[in-house]
């Protein structure tokens, strides 16, 4: 069961390095980051636009994503994270955006185990995939590019609508 598991994951891996969505630069965004893995040297450049979309309960209204896109080079790992990443995120509010993110360092930080809450772990759909790779220290750093360049575009992102 476990040998299943694995290569099914190791196919999401594989079919998402192959066939990247979300790869292309945006020609209007609100923010942008470039991440490199100072260990492998794998890039990753993303592009976000955010608009805003309904209210919270301070009257401001939130920020969703509206566009996503990203430029990379390197291992599997990191081009299938970011494809996987644009899946999850693309059209969520920065807020759900943010808790994904946090998801997916979790799983990184579970050395390999998944998550104890299943309800987090089923929220990660394609991106639970990459618990493997939680095994390996070398290649989490692969896998959390992504997620640390969307981190850093939502701030600037947030920052250029002047939100904190």
């Amino acid at each position: 069961m476990a040998d299943a598991m694995e290569q099914l994951y190791q196919q999401v891996i594989l079919d998402h390095s192959r066939e990247r969505h979300g790869q292309g630069q945006l020609e209007i965004f609100d923010g942008e980051s470039l991440q490199i893995n100072p260990t492998c040297g794998d890039e990753a450049r993303l592009q976000v636009r955010v608009e805003e979309h309904g209210s919270t309960e301070g009257g401001d209204a939130a920020l969703r994503i509206v566009d996503l896109g990203w430029e990379g080079q390197g291992c599997s790992i990191s081009q299938a994270s970011l494809s996987v990443m644009h899946d999850l995120v693309d059209g969520v509010d920065l807020t759900e955006a943010e808790a994904l993110g946090e998801t997916f360092r979790d799983l990184m930080r579970g050395r390999g185990r998944p998550l104890e809450d299943e309800q987090r772990q089923e929220s990660l759909e394609d991106a639970s995939a990459f618990v493997g790779v939680a095994k390996y220290p070398a290649r989490i750093k692969c896998a959390l590019l992504g997620w640390m360049a969307l981190h850093d575009a939502l701030l600037q992102a947030q920052a250029s609508r002047g939100r904190t």
